[in-house]
């Protein structure tokens, strides 16, 4: 039954890109896992609480975009081991600072919104709406979620110098 009004061969680079972004989301949702067991110091509370909620999200789009794969009837990859081997994103230590952690995961954010943008391109070429609209969504997520682990890790008796001397 051909249920979607799109041409398979048009379909599959959406498909292998889709891939890749499950292979980062699964290394992105592993690392915060990670962080949120591993994280000390002072923001111990405040880390620990949203990583949680990172990984929540995390695991919520890794079944979001497997079913789309589905949806484009392909399969998803499901192995660690392919994940590991086709994401852009690589496995990091849990024994850095929580300063670290936020560098880290901004890494990774730039590298999961130009993944995104590669699905969007391929979903764009392929008429393939409910791709776009998935990937549209993440992305405005993905960038709110940067622009706040970005405010956290800011000095802000650098912010208020910076402040008094303008004013």
């Amino acid at each position: 039954m051909n249920y979607l009004n799109m041409q398979d061969e048009k379909l599959l680079p959406v498909v292998v890109e889709l891939n890749t972004l499950l292979a980062d989301y699964n290394i992105y949702y592993q690392k915060l896992r990670s962080f949120h067991w591993n994280v000390l110091g002072k923001n111990f509370f405040d880390l620990h609480e949203k990583f949680e909620n990172m990984y929540n999200e995390a695991k919520l789009k890794v079944d979001e975009i497997a079913e789309r794969i589905l949806t484009l009837r392909h399969h998803p990859v499901s192995k660690f081991s392919d994940y590991l081997k086709i994401s852009s994103l690589s496995e990091a230590s849990s024994l850095i600072t929580d300063q670290e952690m936020i560098e880290e995961l901004l890494n990774d954010h730039k590298t999961m919104l130009a993944q995104m943008s590669q699905v969007l391109s391929k979903a764009e070429d392929a008429g393939d709406e409910g791709t776009i609209d998935l990937i549209g969504a993440y992305i405005r997520e993905l960038e709110k979620s940067s622009w706040m682990l970005n405010a956290w890790s800011k000095n802000t008796s650098d912010q208020l110098k910076k402040v008094v001397t303008n004013s």
